[in-house]
């Protein structure tokens, strides 16, 4: 018996182990092609590059205005982030302690909102803050951000905050705290897990996305790391070596914060599967 177990533990564990390769496949070409130059890219991506030269990634940290790229993802990803897990917070305990209708009907057009593809609300959009003349700026497209993320955001607080004791912040108001105190002493510091991982999932997103800002930001100056990065795609040539230098270079400061914050996304996890 114990050597059934200890075989379907070994099968499961060469199982898991081919799926990770699979998974780490495209990050690992991304990786080795990043040294190489385009013509060694073109006679075959698959094998190790012959010399390790780091001058696609200084002539790509140029081109591609890389700080400046950064500090535009940056801000926008650190602003919308912010925005999106403390409203989505509030907004998802008013309408767990309100018991109004108009706050339930408010979290289902929230929840029914997830449902609806971004590509169907593009060009609309687009054409309507184009007329007012919102676009080509950071503001706007933080503020979208707000709205695309809130809903799923919502959704997650919703049902952490509703497993929160409702003695407890009774106790709290009986001591004299209003209820935005008891909301920011109490309630949000109980779910903390849960805001991390609303927060890295939605870094992996903002810091990652391509179309809504292509959509919003016209201006060089302006452009985010993943825009920066369409650079190296000419008319009718593409120069890979520059190319994977700057994917490598703009997915690495989020697998660092990924890094960072994973032990709290695994937690965020434990609690969601027992609630």
């Amino acid at each position: 018996m114990a050597q059934k177990v200890q075989k379907a533990s070994l099968g499961k564990t060469i199982l898991l182990s081919a799926f990770l390769l699979v998974y780490l496949v495209p990050f690992l070409l991304v990786v080795i092609n990043s040294f190489k130059p385009t013509r060694e890219f073109l006679e075959n991506p698959l094998i190790l590059p012959r010399t390790l030269d780091l001058n696609n990634f200084a002539i790509a940290f140029e081109k591609m205005n890389f700080l400046n790229g950064l500090t535009n993802t940056f801000v926008i990803t650190a602003a919308s982030v912010l925005l999106v897990a403390l409203f989505s917070a509030m907004a998802a305990y008013l309408m767990v302690r309100a018991r109004w209708k108009i706050t339930q009907l408010l979290f289902y057009c929230m929840v029914s909102a997830m449902i609806i593809p971004f590509q169907a609300l593009m060009v609309p959009l687009v054409k309507i803050y184009g007329s007012l003349g919102v676009l080509n700026n950071h503001a706007t497209l933080i503020y979208m951000y707000l709205g695309f993320g809130a809903p799923m955001a919502v959704f997650i607080y919703h049902g952490f905050i509703k497993s929160v004791p409702l003695e407890i912040e009774e106790a709290a108001m009986i001591d004299g705290c209003t209820q935005r105190r008891t909301f920011f002493t109490i309630v949000f510091p109980l779910v903390k897990p849960i805001t991390f991982t609303v927060i890295i999932l939605d870094v992996l997103w903002i810091w990652n996305d391509f179309l809504l800002p292509s959509l919003v930001l016209i201006k060089p100056a302006q452009r985010t790391l993943p825009l920066s990065t369409f650079y190296f795609f000419g008319t009718y040539t593409v120069d890979y070596g520059l190319l994977m230098a700057g994917l490598l270079m703009t997915i690495l400061p989020v697998i660092v914060i990924y890094l960072f914050l994973q032990k709290y996304i695994i937690q965020g996890v434990m609690q969601g599967s027992i609630k």
